[in-house]
């Protein structure tokens, strides 16, 4: 039998009782299982303990973490509680760990087949699969590339992980992006595999008001881990055909040139927005190269890697 790398999981949890059986049974169901998987529940009032309590009681490798309740909501704490249970696993013997979101679900051999994709290139250092949402809505993956991984599991080589110092807690979000950025700064690869996919169970928001508030959230984003204003304005070009058409783009680029003006502080390093900017330049100096030397090629637009549900993370 082949061996696989051995791993831990970790997943901040807060009131994720609706969902939270279903990764639960994924998990458990997996042909290679994790040395140990903590559940951190971030202060949750509905259940989610009791859900996760019972299936801890049967697999003693899945490990319930309580952290007290707090008022304050925002992307900073999913790293706070991420890092209460990032304690508890690493002084373990492991090679990867997994940042797994509790509520998405996937088939048996889904840590399988990630671990056989690190255990083949020892320079992948961060690796993950599309998500499809219950509506069938995934990615597009002719538009966002490949070197993104979403944040609802990213499944890091440990040297990977421990070089980047883990995540950054922002209080705005795009902690996920930031991970894959530095992780490529840092020498090594990522990459998305779309041979497989989860399934995202919660239920997006879809009333226009709402989208159109988060595209202009995703605008300050992109601003604040330092998306290259040229980039930017092809992502505001890709954005304004897509639902709601025109108007979603509009409050794209007004996220990111109100936050430009407003001159927003960066909670990353220079170091992080120039190495991603240049990425950003050498994307869109070969997409017009293929554009010219390709009719069809011009059709498309540069690859958008951050745009969806899970970019808010």
């Amino acid at each position: 039998m082949r061996a696989f790398p051995s791993y831990v999981v970790v997943t901040p949890a807060r009131n994720e009782a609706r969902f939270i059986e279903c990764t639960l049974k994924s998990v458990v169901a997996q042909t290679v299982r994790p040395l140990r998987w903590v559940i951190v529940s971030d202060g949750s009032t509905d259940g989610t303990d009791e859900i996760v309590a019972r299936y801890s009681a049967k697999n003693p490798w899945i490990e319930l973490v309580r952290m007290p309740e707090r008022s304050e909501r925002n992307f900073a704490g999913k790293v706070i509680a991420f890092n209460a249970g990032y304690a508890r696993v690493r002084e373990l013997d492991y090679q990867v760990i997994v940042s797994l979101d509790g509520d998405i679900s996937f088939e048996p051999d889904y840590f399988e087949f990630l671990l056989m994709r690190l255990a083949d290139d020892p320079l992948l250092g961060l690796t993950g699969t599309p998500f499809q949402e219950l509506s069938g809505q995934m990615y597009d993956y002719r538009f966002v590339s490949v070197e993104h991984v979403s944040g609802a599991c990213q499944v890091f080589r440990r040297e990977c992980f421990e070089a980047i110092g883990g995540y950054v807690p922002v209080k705005g979000g795009s902690i996920d992006h930031i991970a894959v950025i530095s992780s490529r700064m840092k020498g090594w690869k990522t990459r998305t595999w779309t041979e497989k996919a989860s399934t995202h169970h919660r239920e997006l928001g879809t009333a226009e008001r709402k989208v159109l508030t988060s595209r202009f959230k995703y605008g300050i984003k992109d601003y604040v881990i330092g998306n290259h204003p040229l980039w930017e304005l092809f992502r505001v070009a890709r954005q304004v055909a897509l639902p709601p058409v025109f108007a979603g783009g509009l409050a794209l680029g007004a996220g990111y040139f109100w936050a430009m003006l407003r001159q927003i502080d960066r909670p990353v390093s220079r170091e992080l927005v120039v190495f991603h900017r240049e990425e950003q330049m050498r994307r869109l100096k070969r997409f017009f190269r293929l554009s010219g030397a390709s009719p069809k090629s011009s059709m498309s637009k540069p690859s958008d890697s951050c745009l969806g549900p899970r970019a808010a993370e």
